[in-house]
């Protein structure tokens, strides 16, 4: 037997808490889809809105976070809103995460996600990438297509929470008005 140590003597991660990254520039319905859908196999869930210096977000951090709390009931312990840049393995070690949950709406998010999966396995064995597939009503949105829909006056309503589609709405007004 090899003297090399084995991924069940490592410490454990929490088997009850995963990290759900991702930019929420913004939050989508797709994105509260996944968020309760993990809830249901997760106790507790740690959204990690990513910092990326190579995306210009359409709003702030601090934007993004106010209407990512307006989602969720204030009272639920079960979600814990954060922000995170570099890795996000190493992010979810930090907080002691089993595991990196991942929606997928088509083929072409698979091939990318699949990647990241087998590049994050491969820094932390530990943590394990979950991908649940997105609710089939949700299916063909992103938060670039409710952005660019939403610049052009189209339609948005029922593919994000209120709040969202009205601060939209304000942010395109805005640039209008520059």
């Amino acid at each position: 037997m090899s003297s090399k140590k084995h991924d069940m003597d490592e410490t454990p991660c929490d088997s009850t808490t995963a990290i759900y990254p991702g930019t929420f520039d913004p939050i989508t319905n797709g994105h509260i889809d996944i968020i309760e859908r993990a809830l249901g196999l997760f106790d507790r869930v740690i959204i990690a809105i990513a910092i990326n210096a190579r995306k210009e977000p359409l709003f702030s951090l601090e934007e993004r976070i106010d209407l990512i709390t307006q989602c969720f009931e204030p009272e639920n312990k079960r979600i814990k809103i954060d922000t995170t840049s570099g890795l996000i393995v190493d992010y979810a070690e930090k907080k002691g995460a089993c595991a990196i949950v991942r929606g997928l709406r088509a083929v072409s998010d698979f091939d990318y996600e699949f990647q990241l999966a087998l590049m994050n396995r491969k820094l932390a064995r530990k943590v394990d990438t979950i991908f649940l597939m997105t609710g089939f009503r949700w299916i063909y949105i992103s938060s670039s297509i409710i952005k660019d829909a939403a610049k052009h006056n189209g339609d948005i309503s029922g593919l994000v929470p209120d709040h969202v589609e009205k601060a939209l709405q304000n942010k395109y007004r805005t640039d209008a008005e520059d």
